[in-house]
């Protein structure tokens, strides 16, 4: 099992430097022999507190605006929309970099050798080695979760010893900076007017040697060995953080370097260690630097898929912990004051996307903090439902920060206006419950769904006998009306009926669960059925909107109309052949006209095939994302960094081998020929299990199905079906000869 990012040279160059994190603290480590660097982040270093954005004159012109949609005056609904439903101000808060840790060495100008540096996923261990005029180095740093401090710990054999001086930096956007104790240096910052403060600090214990505070920098000469502890946090959690960041490091400093490391890997591990997948390649491409191995890609390399795999798995655990926010657009490995789309929470896909793996990868604890944010954003989304719709319940639009703003985010028509980002996110309670069976979840989180859905029995108009979202539309394309005209909103497109189908009959599904029969269930039941149905257009194509309007970009990298493919399973192979048949039409459109050119819309694709269950289109693409969206780390290349298609690929990975339903458990449903043999052990199903294969010549020999709660469904294995009945804790070998 491929587990270990390796290279020979050291780099200056963000897209080459490896990731560490712990969930709340990450860092991007890169750097050289005399100088190493971590670009450091923490997980609420955002600029500015919460605002209330909600436009006051979107009430009163909502219904001139359906007015125009009705009479197909698009423009000028568009025109008004600008005004009148966008946010005041339009834009919500910007996620932050933390900032640095310079460290420089000194002595080391001799003859370099054997230098490699290197990320082990199994251990969550970064790791530089080096020799300077003959004697070894070793530099190893990881971000620990279990004492909530990134270690780095230097040891050398060269008898001068270690010299080094450790800086902490924020770009110059921080108010105090220097000494704390005689071995402690920090960085402190107000991020806004009325934001959160930060503070950092970075302390050393030495062997061998002398370390001092002078100015900001702390200076040790001559150690044998240096361990360096870092802490962070800011005022959103830590009302007296100095004294909290610093007890975080005095805490860790209980410990010897190696408590720390066995403490560090332990609980890791308990995380890692669930899923093992081996594709049974040639071991001999681990031989291969990754950057070489990526860029000079053989289709035969298998265990790159391994590496990739248990990537999205380390990455996920190292930015998404209970207790921690969720993973932001780039998960916490942010550079930048002013990042790309402010490195929010972009839930029109990508924050979704970001949590696809987090419960068939068995990393259940890992969703969470997304179940925290929906809850941090439900007295918000009611203030939004109520000011700008004069509607119940609980609405967000395309796009969210820590404060849970669910205001209009800017001014873009094709995006800025959708309504159904609460809807998509509360699926995901839903989908926790299922792979979980667990009811108290269920039992906190049904009030929120409910909120979500209450939202669309006020919002929905009625239209041609349906009842359609207005203004409705599909992220983020465009449509070209047969007059020429362009527009982007309209009634009731197929995302929104798709979501919407999902979310009502969550909602009714969880009631009977629960035991609640009350008149709001019925009027749920009695909205679901009136939605519009999922059609099929006159190419034998999934219709993204209402009509069958010309696309102004047959290419475009969102696939919203085939939610109900992926993530929903609305659109089965062996449930709904038509609509299967139909979103394969889709698909093909879409990337004969240049789609997936972006790293998280070709991780989409290779999801949307293996439900479609086409392992060979699903590993064409995989290798396509490697190819031409993957940087020389491993990250996700939008362009720029995007984490969502590094968790997407990894989900789209294990739909590749089991899927599920409720209903049925589908065994290796897009397993390609190149994957002739393999196993893999731990991935989850619905309805509360897991699953360990192996299979030889593309067949499956060996199939256990472990119950964590009691499961009643259907296994199927190509034509084959089981009935699988099981109590919580009991497993079973199924024999498929």
């Amino acid at each position: 099992m491929s587990t270990k990012l390796w290279y020979t040279s050291s780099t200056w160059d963000w897209n080459q430097a490896l990731p560490i994190g712990n969930g709340r603290l990450g860092a991007m480590i890169f750097g050289g022999v005399q100088e190493e660097h971590l670009q450091v982040n923490e997980d609420s270093v955002w600029y500015g507190g919460p605002l209330d954005r909600n436009n006051p004159d979107a009430l009163k012109n909502l219904p001139k605006i359906r007015e125009y949609i009705r009479n197909g005056q698009i423009p000028e609904a568009e025109e008004l929309m600008m005004n009148a439903l966008s946010g005041t101000p339009q834009g919500q808060r910007s996620y932050q970099t933390l900032g640095d840790i310079q460290l420089y060495f000194s002595g080391l100008n001799g003859e370099v050798t054997d230098y490699r540096r290197e990320l082990e996923l199994a251990d969550a261990l970064h790791t530089v080695t080096f020799k300077v005029n003959g004697y070894a180095h070793r530099r190893e740093i990881f971000a620990t979760a279990a004492d909530d401090v990134i270690v780095m710990h230097f040891e050398t054999e060269d008898p001068a010893g270690i010299g080094l001086t450790p800086l902490l930096t924020r770009h110059k956007f921080y108010d105090y900076a220097g000494k704390y104790t005689e071995d402690t240096i920090m960085l402190g910052a107000k991020i806004g007017g009325d934001g959160v403060d930060l503070n950092m600090m970075l302390r050393a214990r030495v062997a061998g040697g002398t370390c001092e505070v002078i100015g900001e920098r702390l200076v040790i000469k001559g150690a044998k060995e240096v361990t360096l502890l870092f802490s962070a946090g800011t005022t959103f959690r830590y009302p007296n953080l100095k004294e909290t960041v610093w007890e975080k490091t005095e805490n860790a400093m209980q410990f010897t370097y190696e408590e720390l490391k066995a403490r560090h890997m332990a609980d890791y591990r308990r995380l890692f260690d669930r899923v093992k997948l081996d594709l049974h390649g040639d071991s001999a491409f681990d031989g291969i630097p990754t950057d070489e191995r990526l860029k000079n890609l053989d289709a035969s390399d298998f265990g790159l898929t391994e590496l990739y795999f248990n990537f999205g798995r380390y990455l996920l655990i190292s930015c998404s912990r209970p207790g921690t926010l969720p993973a932001n657009l780039q998960g916490i490995w942010n550079k930048d004051m002013a990042p790309p789309w402010d490195c929010k929470y972009t839930i029109n896909i990508n924050t979704e996307m970001n949590y696809w793996l987090a419960e068939n990868t068995n990393l259940s604890e890992c969703h969470m903090p997304l179940f925290d944010h929906i809850r941090r954003m439900l007295p918000n989304g009611k203030v939004t439902a109520r000011k700008m719709y004069g509607c119940r319940g609980f609405v967000a639009h395309h796009n969210t920060d820590i404060w849970g703003d669910t205001a209009v985010q800017d001014i873009w028509i094709p995006a800025s206006y959708w309504v159904m980002g609460a809807a998509w996110l509360c699926t995901h309670q839903w989908m926790h419950y299922e792979y979980t069976k667990d009811l108290d979840f269920l039992r906190e989180s049904y009030p929120i769904m409910r909120e979500a859905a209450l939202f669309f029995l006020d919002f929905l108009i009625e239209d041609d006998g349906y009842l359609k979202t207005c203004p409705s539309t599909s992220p983020e394309n465009t449509y070209i009306l047969p007059s020429g005209v362009r527009g982007a909103n309209g009634m009731g497109v197929t995302m929104d009926n798709q979501i919407l189908r999902d979310l009502f009959n969550q909602c009714i599904e969880a009631a009977k669960l629960l035991g609640i029969e009350d008149e709001l269930t019925k009027e749920f039941a009695d909205a679901c059925v009136r939605l519009v149905p999922t059609q099929i257009g006159s190419k034998g194509q999934i219709l993204e909107w209402e009509k069958e309007y010309e696309e102004a970009e047959p290419g475009h990298r969102h696939i919203s109309h085939l939610y109900g493919l992926h993530p929903s399973c609305q659109i089965t192979v062996d449930g709904t052949p038509e609509l299967a048949k139909a979103a394969r039409v889709t698909l093909e459109g879409r990337l004969a006209h240049g789609g997936g050119h972006t790293g998280w819309s070709r991780a989409w694709i290779i999801n949307h095939y293996a439900k479609l269950w086409d392992g060979e289109e699903a590993y064409k693409n995989l290798l396509a994302l490697y190819k031409q969206s993957t940087l020389p780390n491993l990250f996700d290349n939008h362009p720029p960094f995007q984490i969502d298609g590094n968790f997407g690929a990894a989900a789209a990975i294990g739909e590749m081998l089991v899927q599920s339903t409720m209903e049925r458990i589908v065994l290796l449903p897009a397993l390609p020929a190149e994957w002739a043999e393999g196993c893999v052990k731990g991935l989850c199903v619905r309805g509360g299990a897991e699953v360990d294969m192996a299979w030889k010549d593309g067949l499956l020999t060996e199939c256990v199905i472990r119950a964590k709660a009691d499961i009643d469904t259907k296994v199927r294995y190509q034509d084959k079906i089981q009935e699988l009945h099981l109590g919580a804790g009991e497993s079973c070998w199924l024999d498929w000869k």
